[in-house]
């Protein structure tokens, strides 16, 4: 898994990032979902360093073998803006201040943090399988309640650590041979760490608050992702289902933004990899622009 590939912790200040990198080429940011960790990028990430890309793959902040700050009752340390900042100091450690960026599920929600912070460090940003978090809270529907009611089980204080550490096999199900033995092994480790379980939660936790808030004072002020955008989702997940064309919500986020659906479930980078990385290299030309802020630049919540 990952042949050819360094790995390197990095300090970033209050937390520490696993990574790992390879290939030559422009290079590309691979962010993972819930609940997994890089590895699921395994069958993507050297088709992309095939295609002429350097490709690093980091651990979100919490997940995997990456480490965040101590738990706060506001999930700040959590959120998308932290989360973000770590790739950004994490990928200028590497040599690249510039780089393209592809994020599923929650890494979907990470990138675009980090492509609204940062504009001009993106040069084109992919967002798989995702919407942005406040577009999901104000569609909430019966059928989204029903699909998605763990958002709102992980929110709950103390609850879902105590039931999910009690058996994390059988909460989160996992197949070897479908996302490769490697992987499987690496993923099984992270979700049987108490500290793992509890920091995904706080993924959660901080979206339904701090990261909630910090997307609508960005609808708010006019903000934008300006540089290209490429959204996919899986046609054999519920996004379509329950909001109809992804592409169509993103428009009111991006200036520059197609997308199509890939034969898959929600784990595409594990379920059809060759169709991802095709439509991704498709995408991810050198870009000489990257993106720009739509609205006048504003501090963060820490000032």
């Amino acid at each position: 898994m990952f042949e050819g590939f360094q790995e390197e912790r990095i300090d970033v200040g209050e937390a520490s990032v696993f990574v790992r990198f390879g290939g030559e080429g422009p290079p590309v940011v691979l962010l993972h979902g819930h609940p997994r960790t890089s590895a699921t990028w395994h069958r993507v990430a050297p088709r992309l360093v095939a295609a002429g890309h350097t490709v690093v793959c980091p651990d979100l902040r919490g997940y995997g073998r990456s480490r965040g700050p101590r738990f706060t009752e506001d999930h700040a340390g959590y959120s998308k803006r932290a989360v973000a900042g770590d790739v950004v100091a994490a990928m200028r450690r590497l040599g690249h201040s510039r780089f393209a960026l592809a994020g599923h599920d929650r890494g979907g929600s990470v990138a675009l943090r980090l492509t609204l912070d940062h504009p001009a460090a993106v040069t084109r940003v992919a967002f798989l399988d995702c919407l942005p978090l406040t577009e999901h809270l104000a569609r909430i529907s019966v059928e989204f309640a029903t699909q998605w009611w763990h958002w709102f089980f992980f929110a709950q204080p103390g609850i879902p650590e105590r039931v999910i550490t009690a058996d994390p096999d059988s909460w989160y199900r996992g197949d070897p041979d479908a996302m490769g033995a490697e992987n499987h092994a690496e993923w099984r480790r992270a979700t049987r760490d108490p500290d793992v379980v509890r920091a995904m939660l706080e993924d959660y936790r901080a979206g339904l608050t701090v990261d909630r808030r910090h997307e609508q004072a960005d609808r708010d002020a006019g903000k934008r992702v300006t540089c290209p955008a490429l959204v996919l989702w899986s046609l054999r997940d519920d996004l379509e289902d329950l909001y109809g064309d992804p592409v169509a919500v993103w428009r009111r986020w991006a200036t520059d933004v197609r997308g199509h659906g890939i034969d898959s479930g929600h784990h595409v980078a594990e379920e059809a990899p060759a169709a991802l990385a095709r439509a991704l290299t498709g995408f991810l030309q050198p870009d000489r622009v990257g993106c720009r802020s739509s609205a006048p630049a504003r501090r963060d919540d820490n000032g």
